[in-house]
């Protein structure tokens, strides 16, 4: 068994929480509560692993992190 260090984003609105996966493109999960959405898009990125394993895709890595915030205006 392979382990994987992958960056997950979450985020909160009135319908519960989002969170997504930038380096799997597509992997996506959401929950009522932010425990809930964590161990969503576990399961849903070890799918995503398992499919492009099973494809014999590489699984990306990140080379770099960095979070901003930015305002725009318009």
């Amino acid at each position: 068994m392979s382990t994987y260090h992958l960056l997950v984003a979450t985020e909160k609105d009135e319908d519960g929480y989002y969170a997504f996966c930038p380096q799997l493109q597509g992997c996506y999960a959401q929950g009522d509560t932010y425990e809930e959405v964590l161990e969503n898009i576990k399961d849903a990125i070890r799918l995503h692993i398992e499919d492009r394993i099973e494809s014999r895709e590489d699984i990306p890595q990140p080379e770099s992190v960095s979070l901003t915030s930015l305002e725009v205006a318009v």
